[in-house]
């Protein structure tokens, strides 16, 4: 099992996860992709989130073991390494605009900016609502707005209904990681929509996002998406509404970053055997 502990905690399957959504993207709404765009958002996500954790081991470690730290570390940095190379080279090898690059990049970095040892920004550590929000929107803009490759005020009406959708479910799997963190989070003084909410609250949250996700598949036929496909995106939502429940009693490594992670392999699986 130690080649899974080590896809799952290099963020391996998770970049694997966000090519999965993109090409769920392409098929709902009907256009191809070239290769090289999968290997961007590929190493694009493996190397933000190997950023990320790096960033943040570093940040809440004592002065004393950051050298320990870094040679721990080193299978990190050179993953970090690798996924910068693979996405540059995929980045020049497509014809992604830059500034939906530079978007991209400035959202991670938005998200990450708590993590910084810096004083004066300390405040952003506060913004607990903002922070899950940001990390549900970067989800969305990388496996929609990216592939899509549109500016912003050529999108139609079924681009934004994608969008939206992929918001809601990425906003949804948010809260579940954000729920197992908040005992930590308030430790490192970090915040988060689970800090900053009442736990009652919080759970009216999840089931008006489960509202809005299964309702808005009714009007699949408006947007070009076939029957088969909604009944998929509507498995896949209830299935995520599940595996919330489960959240909820104490639950291992193997089940967030397999299980929880894996609703958006297995809602892309889902709506590619409905297109069948």
């Amino acid at each position: 099992m130690k080649w899974l502990h080590f896809i799952l905690s290099h963020s391996i399957f998770v970049a694997v996860c966000a090519v999965a959504l993109t090409f769920q993207t392409a098929l709902l709404l009907q256009f191809s992709i070239d290769l090289f765009v999968y290997g961007f958002i590929f190493f694009a996500t493996l190397c933000s989130y190997n950023f990320y954790w790096l960033l943040s081991k570093l940040s809440f470690a004592s002065q004393k073991n950051i050298p320990g730290l870094l040679k721990k570390e080193t299978t990190g940095f050179l993953l970090l390494i690798i996924s910068s190379i693979g996405l540059l080279y995929c980045f020049l090898r497509t014809a992604i605009p830059l500034h939906f690059v530079i978007t991209a990049v400035l959202l991670t970095i938005l998200y990450a900016i708590p993590l910084l040892p810096v004083s004066f920004l300390r405040f952003t550590r506060k913004a607990g609502v903002l922070k899950t929000v940001l990390l549900a929107f970067t989800w969305a803009y990388v496996t929609v707005i990216i592939p899509l490759q549109k500016d912003y005020s050529l999108l139609n009406g079924a681009d934004v209904f994608i969008i939206s959708r992929r918001f809601l479910f990425m906003l949804m799997l948010c809260i579940i990681f954000d729920n197992r963190d908040k005992e930590l989070d308030k430790i490192r003084g970090l915040r988060s929509l689970a800090t900053d909410l009442k736990p009652v609250t919080l759970r009216i949250l999840i089931y008006l996002i489960f509202v809005l996700l299964f309702t808005s598949n009714f009007f699949f036929r408006n947007y070009g998406i076939t029957l088969s496909q909604s009944i998929a995106l509507q498995v896949s939502t209830i299935a995520l509404l599940a595996v919330y429940f489960y959240s909820n009693k104490k639950q291992g490594y193997l089940f967030y970053y397999f299980f929880v992670d894996g609703m958006m392999l297995f809602s892309a699986l889902a709506t590619y055997i409905a297109g069948i």
